[in-house]
């Protein structure tokens, strides 16, 4: 069976002040999503989608593609490799984007220009985002069973293992019933404090360190493009479209289609420590505890071999 990990590289990283996606934070240099590679790889994926800006193809293919077409999956085929660009030339022709706008568009348009190329269940995820090998290993069992329409997952974090004391970080603040997910509320400038209390900077409230959201950590069935095409349609078309910096996200969409009635999501909880690199001040964290994974042995010396 085909499975895909979709990987969402195509931001400007604007927070961290650069390209994140390719900053070597490894041991050995490695980039952080050769470790979100090497544990889907061994849950059972076979197929890797790179969602990048057109001037990346190179350097991807430098630092990770031409290894990964030499790779072979669990099934015993041969890893498959795929490349699509996140830019302005695949906005519908409607569609005529503001003169000073330069902001990508946000996760729900990464992923539709995805679409040519997906045609299997496929899990989504962001770049510069460390998940862990056991909810890779969740999701493929759970895409394996995925039914066809009006379904998907997600692998949930508590929000006190996502925050920074660097900044503010946007989150998906997720509610569920019985393994459900009823609600999904994107909340924006969300501080960590030292003390370990979390605040709702914009509404002024605090926040519960143990409350669930999402990662962008989604897994989808192919049906789910033709709902991104008409979402993200109708975004561009509100006055939304028109902003310099507005972004159609997925964790937005999900949220629309629970309360429309439109969409059945499945919340998986996964044991693993989330981290990544919003600001440049989380790199060195980010390091230290990759070197300890690799020194427990959770990683080999060389992911790449």
């Amino acid at each position: 069976m085909k499975v895909s990990l979709v990987i969402m590289a195509a931001g400007l990283g604007s927070r961290y002040g650069g390209s994140k996606q390719v900053d070597g934070i490894g041991p050995h240099g490695e980039i952080l999503m050769e470790y979100s590679i090497h544990d889907a790889l061994r849950a059972g994926f076979n197929k890797v989608v790179f969602i990048i800006k057109p001037e990346m193809e190179a350097l991807m293919d430098r630092l990770v593609g031409d290894y990964l077409r030499k790779k072979t999956a669990l099934d015993g085929s041969p890893v498959e490799v795929a490349y699509v660009f996140q830019d302005y030339s695949s906005l519908p022709a409607f569609y005529t984007p503001p003169a000073e706008r330069t902001k990508p568009y946000g996760t729900v348009h990464a992923l539709l220009c995805a679409a040519d190329v997906v045609h299997e269940p496929c899990c989504v995820i962001n770049a510069d985002d460390y998940y862990g090998i056991g909810a890779y290993r969740t999701m493929y069992e759970a895409l394996t069973r995925l039914p066809e329409q009006g379904a998907a997952v997600m692998v949930g974090y508590l929000l006190k293992n996502t925050a920074s004391l660097y900044g503010t970080v946007s989150r998906g603040v997720c509610t569920a019933e019985e393994g459900k997910l009823t609600s999904i509320v994107e909340t924006k400038q969300i501080r960590l404090f030292p003390d370990g209390t979390l605040r709702d900077m914009t509404a002024d409230r605090p926040l519960d360190p143990d409350s669930v959201v999402s990662m962008n950590f989604w897994g989808f069935a192919p049906s789910i493009f033709p709902v991104l095409k008409d979402y993200f349609d109708e975004f561009l078309r509100s006055p939304k479209g028109q902003e310099l910096k507005a972004e159609c996200l997925l964790p937005v969409m999900i949220g629309d289609l629970l309360a429309e009635g439109k969409m059945e999501v499945s919340v998986l909880r996964s044991a693993d420590k989330w981290f990544g690199m919003t600001y440049q001040e989380d790199k060195p964290l980010v390091a230290e505890a990759l070197r300890a994974l690799h020194e427990a042995d959770v990683y080999p010396a060389d992911l790449r071999a």
